[in-house]
């Protein structure tokens, strides 16, 4: 179905406002895969906060023109599906494990701001861990030293009463 001048208009300006807040884009051929699989790629995309579209490469070129997505411009050519995330590696992430599951699903190229990714990049990309669980370490790392304090800090008093037990128990053996 052709989309009139209003709808093309509409779809690069909802194209646009996605690209404006993403960190990382992943082009990705879908050539020959059945609606099923797609329909579960898209569940997961949802899921992991990734827009995930087929678009006409017409848009996409307008609605990247002018940002540090520029330089995917060249790689849009035959049926390819977008994947847009405001964390670099939720995108890869989500396309790069259906993508080994699916030989009909092909990652082309990638793109972080400024910089173009290759397939294999964008598969290194996907290995790294995801901003959640780089925040949870983060936290994890800081909240160690805190707790090994309180720890040290009860075992004084923790001591001290198991030392007056062991004298208690020692005194009533001793009375008996």
């Amino acid at each position: 179905m052709s989309l009139n001048l209003e709808q093309k208009k509409a779809a690069v300006a909802e194209i646009g406002a996605q690209v404006a807040k993403a960190q990382a884009i992943v082009l990705a051929e879908y050539r020959s895969l059945p609606v099923e699989d797609m329909t579960v790629l898209r569940k997961k995309a949802r899921e992991a906060g990734v827009y995930f579209r087929v678009l006409k490469n017409t848009l996409v070129r307008r609605a990247v023109a002018d940002t540090p997505f520029q330089g995917l411009a060249d790689k849009m050519s035959g049926p390819l599906a977008y994947g847009i995330s405001s964390d670099p590696v939720s995108a890869a992430k989500v396309l790069h494990e259906f993508a080994k599951t699916n030989e009909k699903f092909v990652i082309t190229a990638g793109a972080m701001a400024g910089s173009m990714m290759s397939p294999q990049q964008v598969a290194a990309l996907a290995s790294m861990p995801s901003r959640e669980e780089l925040l949870a370490k983060l936290v994890g790392t800081m909240q160690a030293p805190m707790v090994k304090l309180v720890q040290t800090l009860n075992e004084v008093p923790g001591k001290f009463v198991r030392t007056m037990a062991a004298l208690q128990e020692q005194k009533g053996k001793q009375a008996a």
